[in-house]
């Protein structure tokens, strides 16, 4: 076989994206940064730039997003040589953190957050990998709720779940069953309430399969309804 005929990209292709990508979300980082500033200084304010800085934030926080996804992907997350990190993480300091990171953005838009959890409750987990999974989470239903999001978390049947809820529309059945489709491993095809080919859902996936514990491992699901009746992404680990 020719290099030409040759399907699989070279390795050091491979390593020019992650460079690309990694310094395109560098540079993206520093724009969103900038945006939550002027934000936070500007105030909530009539003037129409204000929702349009507020919308250019959202993608912003998108964009970062699925490139650190990206990144952790081809740095294999899921396999043993990932460096998964497991420790004992109190629900409040999981809470607070993805609560400050949505805030500026949930306040420029005018949306509520609402918190519900045991806030005593500790758990076995890789806090960075999830802090960016809930937050991804949060951001997405920033995008399609009316006015309210709801974060809770709770301990259910030996299993800690994170739920994060909108009273948007919720998920079209044929998004439902492509999502579930996307998270039992088999390929939808369809792109999933982002626009972004199931990106997001693949890592989250991927993120929750990797805690494990006595022969049970972390999972995600889709659903609608919840306490406010609109679309539902939930986290369970073990």
């Amino acid at each position: 076989m020719t290099p030409v005929d040759d399907p699989a990209p070279s390795q050091d292709l491979l390593l020019f994206l992650a460079s690309t990508a990694h310094d395109m979300k560098n540079s993206i980082s520093v724009l969103s940064g900038t945006l939550e500033r002027l934000l936070v200084g500007a105030g909530p304010h009539p003037d129409a730039a204000y929702p349009q800085m507020a919308q250019m934030l959202y993608q912003t926080r998108r964009l970062n997003d699925n490139l650190m996804q990206l990144l952790a992907l081809y740095k294999r997350v899921g396999t043993p040589e990932y460096p998964f990190d497991v420790q004992p993480i109190e629900a409040a300091q999981l809470l607070d953190q993805v609560v400050s990171l949505g805030r500026v953005l949930l306040d420029a838009k005018g949306i509520a957050l609402e918190v519900e959890g045991d806030r005593d409750l500790i758990w076995h987990l890789d806090e960075d990998l999830i802090v960016g999974v809930v937050s991804h989470a949060v951001n997405n239903a920033a995008h399609y709720t009316r006015d309210r999001i709801r974060l809770a978390l709770r301990e259910a049947g030996g299993l800690l779940e994170i739920r994060v809820e909108d009273n948007g529309d919720g998920y079209p059945q044929p998004l439902l069953d492509a999502g579930a489709a996307g998270l039992d491993g088999a390929a939808s095809g369809i792109d999933f309430r982002t626009n972004s080919a199931g990106l997001g859902l693949h890592f989250s996936r991927e993120v929750a399969r990797m805690h494990r514990h006595r022969g049970r491992e972390g999972s995600v699901r889709l659903e609608n309804g919840g306490a406010f009746g609109g679309g539902c992404f939930v986290l369970s680990l073990p």
